[in-house]
């Protein structure tokens, strides 16, 4: 349908009149070309002053090395206003002194378009509210605006049937001022008639609402995104891509037609998201789903993944990395799960001292005055009165759910050794010759799913379906193997063993 907001990952162009927000009057004709893989690129005939010109005196110019850059630039093409932000001129081709005068042209390269508005840049709080779609939301969200009936006659079908269309009622929850709905949008019927029979079809799809309280800048649109991108990724257990995000002008049309009020009006963003989603992909198994909003209401989990977000972002960032972008050495998986465990133990503020402080203070004090005190400062910073990483782990592998732990590793004690001896060996030493690459595969796919067990922990995921997922899910049920195999003390396979809570 035309208002359909822009795919991503969907080719798309544009040819108007672009200008610099400081020249306006000064126009030039282009094409606005957006690719999925490539990018944003605006091709122009003519061209805007990219080179750095200084005058030092009249009738003096200086060329410097270099070229401008512009955080603006404005475009008026098939009837929308275009803002492209943060632009990099790629190419310029000008005709100084040809025999024959043409124009110039020009390449630029473009970070983010916004399709339908003039803004000032990234941070101007132009918007009202932000849609965005994300992979596997529909599935996420466990809803739909379709409803099929298959007609049986003793037993068999008996070949009637229909499908029925009904919009579900949005959901809503605010939090902290924020307005978060769950709604669903869907196409109008559409006959195919093809010369071996006639297809009909309808196109549902959910997409998540947010309002804040005051108008925000596309900044603040963009986090909003990832905030919903995330939650899918850590539901669905995978990278979860972007499909298109479309924001609603804090502003109304100024122009009122016929007798309706004037309407707010839209802008699409094409920017170059951490996974690109492919909105025709199949979605994935609901199998492999650790949760839902059958299963986990969505009045529930978006309270609660908005405050866990905040308070353990930085854990959760680097575990979805994992996900986003795994790197391809298992070296580098390695420092990234256990970096993760021990930010998010730091994150959750459960830090247990291993003596109490006026007992550590008077004993560091006497161990220092045995130092010579050309090095007493730095023995002073080495003995601290914190948890080591293994104190941090074993304290992870206590607060889920103690039967799911169990599921997944058998032997926590083996767990927590082998995995801050190879943490440290790869630190402090450089390598890890002590561990095979099998057993740090294991490492660190236990480790991140400790991470996992404790973020759906934090959230208020029950026990019962921690333990449901790591009996269920193949990728954690293979975890499990692997914790069975590698991570256990020789000798008889020991019952699963779990500090106090």
């Amino acid at each position: 349908m035309a208002n359909d907001p822009l795919n991503l990952d969907e080719s798309a162009e544009w040819a108007g009149l672009w200008w610099l927000p400081a020249d306006p009057d000064e126009r030039i004709p282009g094409v606005l070309r957006y690719e999925p893989e490539d990018g944003i690129v605006l091709s122009l005939i003519g061209a805007f002053e990219d080179r750095i010109v200084s005058n030092p005196s009249p009738g003096v110019a200086l060329v410097h090395e270099g070229h401008q850059t512009w955080d603006v630039i404005h475009g008026a093409a098939e009837q929308r206003e275009i803002s492209l932000l943060v632009c990099v001129p790629k190419s310029s081709k000008r005709t100084f002194g040809a025999r024959v005068r043409s124009p110039d042209k020009q390449t630029v390269l473009v970070t983010t378009a916004l399709i339908g508005a003039h803004v000032s840049g990234e941070d101007d709080a132009a918007f009202a509210a932000a849609e965005v779609s994300v992979e596997d939301l529909g599935l996420w969200a466990a809803s739909s605006a379709f409803e099929g009936f298959v007609g049986v006659a003793d037993g068999t079908p008996d070949g009637s049937g229909s499908i029925s269309v009904k919009t579900p009622e949005s959901q809503s929850i605010t939090v902290d001022g924020t307005e978060f709905s769950l709604s669903h949008r869907h196409t109008l019927p559409f006959f195919d008639q093809r010369r071996g029979g006639t297809v009909g079809r309808m196109r549902d799809s959910a997409f998540l609402r947010i309002v804040p309280t005051d108008p925000f800048s596309l900044s603040g649109a963009l986090g909003a995104a990832s905030l919903v991108q995330d939650l899918i990724a850590l539901a669905t257990h995978r990278a979860a891509g972007v499909i298109w995000l479309r924001l609603q002008l804090a502003n109304a049309d100024s122009v009122a037609r016929d007798d309706r009020p004037s309407l707010r009006r839209s802008a699409d963003v094409l920017y170059s998201p951490s996974v690109l989603g492919k909105h025709d992909a199949k979605a994935v198994d609901h199998h492999l789903v650790f949760f839902t909003c059958a299963s986990f209401p969505f009045e529930e989990v978006v309270p609660r993944w908005c405050e866990a977000h905040g308070r353990l972002q930085l854990a959760i960032n680097m575990i979805l990395g994992l996900r986003y972008a795994p790197p391809r050495y298992v070296e580098s998986n390695l420092l990234t799960a256990v970096g993760a465990a021990e930010v998010l133990h730091r994150c959750l503020g459960v830090d247990e001292r291993p003596m109490p402080a006026d007992e550590f203070k008077p004993m560091r004090e006497a161990m220092l005055t045995h130092a010579p005190e050309d090095h007493r400062e730095r023995f002073k910073g080495v003995i601290r009165n914190d948890p080591t990483l293994r104190d941090r782990l074993y304290a992870l592998a206590a607060r889920p759910d103690a039967a799911a732990v169990g599921l997944l590793m058998p032997d926590v004690d083996q767990w927590a050794k082998r995995t801050t001896r190879a943490r440290n060996d790869l630190a402090h030493k450089g390598g890890t010759p002590k561990h095979s690459t099998n057993e740090l595969i294991a490492i660190v796919e236990v480790t991140t799913a400790v991470v996992i067990l404790n973020v759906l922990h934090e959230l208020g995921l029950p026990a019962e379906r921690q333990r449901e997922i790591m009996q269920e899910h193949p990728q954690l049920r293979a975890t499990a193997r692997s914790a069975r195999e590698w991570l256990v003390a020789p000798g008889p396979t020991p019952e699963p063993r779990l500090p106090q809570r």
